[in-house]
């Protein structure tokens, strides 16, 4: 201690020399939420993270892209594909085709006959979680309604395009899960991105999840909605009534996605809680009732997707009343 109010600390010789700290550089300390300090400098310019990625002749296109996410997922930047046996045609227009309706931000910046490079032109640290999560919701809540109305209107064409909308919410799905890695690695990336406490990262990764399988849900029954043909009016008002409930139990549930407002949690709680039993009720009606075999089938499954969004709707409220109690201060 020097000067009465002033500590010295000393660093690591090794360490100053790996992150370029030379004498009279800047350094910043972080107080964490156990009390413990982290050390950061600005001196080093942070690099793009680079893997090669080496192919076996029998390896699958299919086998391949999931390397691929793998290591997007992780947090590389760029990706080099080398390919022993070179790529065929189909096989490189396959890959590339998919990559980009997958993989946010990843683009092909380069290839050759045997090398595919592969770079992340999306700057994710700087996209907040909460927006990423925002269109993430907009898409899923327009497939449920859009499900539901494909179903009561038999318009297979609007059903066919949910289905194909449930692509882009799996975008967005692994974009959360590369932004959380990230945050998780690194408290100065975490802050970017709007969390607060890396401890979070969790819950969020929980939460985008059962997000995804809503828009699976919703997948599901614009798929029922193609084989039925000739429902009873009287049945899909009921069913419509119903999709319109859990619709509107979704509005609460994303609204305090970020507020960490346990009131309004356990209200969306209460809301998706009833639109279950709503859902249950319907779905009893429909089995006792008489209807074409296939009908009854499509009916049925469509009804159980649509309880299951409900019922994620309850886990993701009480994921936000979790992550809203302060942790315990373990060290004083």
């Amino acid at each position: 201690m020097t000067g009465g109010s002033t500590l010295i600390v000393s660093l690591p010789i090794d360490w100053a020399r790996s992150v370029g700290i030379n004498q009279g550089d800047e350094v910043t300390l972080i107080r964490g939420a156990d009390n413990s300090i982290l050390i950061t400098t600005g001196t080093k310019k942070q690099e793009a993270f680079s893997t090669v990625i080496e192919l076996f002749p029998d390896e699958k296109p299919e086998d391949i892209l999931r390397l691929l996410i793998a290591n997007y997922l992780v947090g590389y930047d760029i990706i080099k594909l080398i390919s022993r046996e070179g790529f065929s045609t189909q096989d490189r227009k396959w890959i590339k085709d998919s990559v980009r309706q997958g993989l946010i931000g990843l683009e092909v910046v380069d290839e050759s006959g045997d090398e595919l490079i592969l770079q992340s032109l999306l700057n994710y640290e700087e996209l907040s979680l909460e927006k990423t999560f925002q269109r993430m919701a907009r898409i899923l809540k327009s497939m449920q309604k859009d499900s539901i109305t494909a179903l009561k209107d038999g318009n297979v064409a609007l059903a066919r395009d949910v289905i194909q909308r449930d692509n882009e919410v799996d975008r967005f799905y692994l974009l959360i899960v590369r932004q959380l890695k990230a945050a998780i690695g690194d408290y100065k990336v975490a802050k970017k991105m709007g969390i607060e406490h890396q401890r979070e990262c969790m819950g969020y990764r929980l939460i985008a999840k059962s997000m995804e399988r809503i828009a699976d849900h919703a997948e599901k029954i614009a798929k029922d909605a193609t084989q039925m043909k000739g429902i009873d009016p009287k049945l899909t008002a009921e069913i419509t009534e119903a999709g319109d409930f859990v619709l509107n139990s979704f509005d609460n549930v994303f609204a305090c996605l970020f507020k960490k407002d346990v009131k309004a949690a356990n209200k969306a709680i209460a809301e998706s809680q009833e639109a279950v039993e709503l859902v249950t009720a319907v779905s009893e009606r429909v089995l006792k009732n008489r209807h074409d075999t296939i009908n009854q089938i499509h009916l049925r499954s469509a009804l159980e997707s649509l309880k299951r969004m409900a019922e994620y709707g309850v886990d993701i409220s009480e994921m936000m009343i979790n992550m809203s109690v302060k942790e315990p201060e373990r060290w004083t």
